[in-house]
């Protein structure tokens, strides 16, 4: 009995010391875009890895590049009473509503990797991710250096392969690439279309690039994907990528790195998908009441195609 009773005494000590309760977890609720690019891939699975690391229960969700979709998923987010809603949008406008209802149920939502378009920009707590319009502005400095570098003078016919229609970063990397341009009248840009940040894509629309015009100097790609797609289209044209014709683009992804190697790309300019331990910081620190900034920016690098083959070890995606 008497040990009975000691057994029953330490159960109760033992008892009285635990917590009543685990905390119950985080639950975060992530709108995804679609799996288009290398870069998003990379993106997706560093929001799932970090997640499952800060122990947030993650309710995630692959919009396949449709809008209608993310909005389904954040009011479905907003039903099932989650802590967080974060989402990288497809496009920038159209989103005035479900912001509305997801702030009427005390649901704060940050924005990752691309920006909104709205009135009120109280309906969204942060926006963190690259600086678009730095990015092309940096594609366009490094062009005008490697011109200089060649020595090419007179015009230089530059065609341009589109982002999404309407998504921030096709938007603003164009804005900052001809922001730079403006100074330099010789560099033209003849042709512009969307490949929607896709393989593809970029190589169907380089293909017709090709056919409608045989003065082409220089690829301006929105995205690694779209260039190496393009890159494609340039070869089976009987030409040689990175030499007959100069290709800049955006991203830095392994395929980037690969094809600058082969010297087939001339530089990407880094725009980092590795968002995932950063938002989950943000998620706790809002769960703790914290104030996040409005904008939080990644720090990022521009990579030619001389300094590839030294990197490429280091790369992460």
């Amino acid at each position: 009995m008497k040990l009975s009773f000691k057994f029953a005494s330490a159960l109760a000590i033992m008892m009285l010391a635990m917590p009543l309760g685990a905390a119950p977890k985080i639950v975060l609720g992530f709108s995804q875009i679609g799996a288009e690019s290398e870069w998003r891939t990379a993106n997706s699975e560093s929001i799932k890895s970090a997640a499952k690391d800060a122990g947030i229960d993650l309710k995630f969700s692959d919009a396949q590049q449709k809008q209608e979709n993310q909005i389904k998923a954040i009011r479905s987010f907003i039903a099932q009473k989650v802590d967080v809603i974060a989402f990288s949008p497809v496009v920038e406008s159209g989103w005035e509503t479900v912001l509305r209802e997801a702030k009427a149920a005390h649901i704060p939502v940050i924005l990752s990797d691309r920006a909104v378009d709205v009135k009120d920009d109280s309906l969204w707590v942060s926006f963190m991710g690259s600086d678009f319009v730095e990015e092309g502005r940096r594609a366009a400095n490094w062009l005008v250096d490697d011109l200089n570098k060649r020595g090419m003078k007179g015009d230089v016919n530059i065609v341009e392969l589109q982002g999404t229609v309407g998504s921030a970063p096709a938007i603003d990397r164009k804005k900052g690439f001809e922001e730079i341009l403006k100074s330099h009248p010789n560099l033209k840009i003849t042709r512009s279309q969307t490949g929607d940040f896709t393989r593809a894509k970029g190589k169907e629309v380089m293909e017709a690039f090709l056919k409608a015009d045989k003065k082409i100097n220089v690829l301006f790609a929105h995205n690694d994907d779209m260039a190496i797609g393009a890159i494609q289209a340039i070869e089976e044209a009987g030409l040689k990528p990175g030499k007959d014709i100069i290709i800049v683009s955006i991203d830095g992804v392994k395929g980037a790195f690969e094809a600058m190697m082969a010297g087939k790309l001339n530089c990407s300019v880094e725009c980092s998908p590795l968002l995932g331990p950063q938002l989950m910081e943000a998620v706790k620190d809002l769960k703790a009441g914290k104030t996040l900034p409005k904008r939080i920016v990644t720090k990022e690098g521009v990579f030619p195609a001389e300094v590839a083959a030294k990197v490429f070890p280091t790369r992460k995606y």
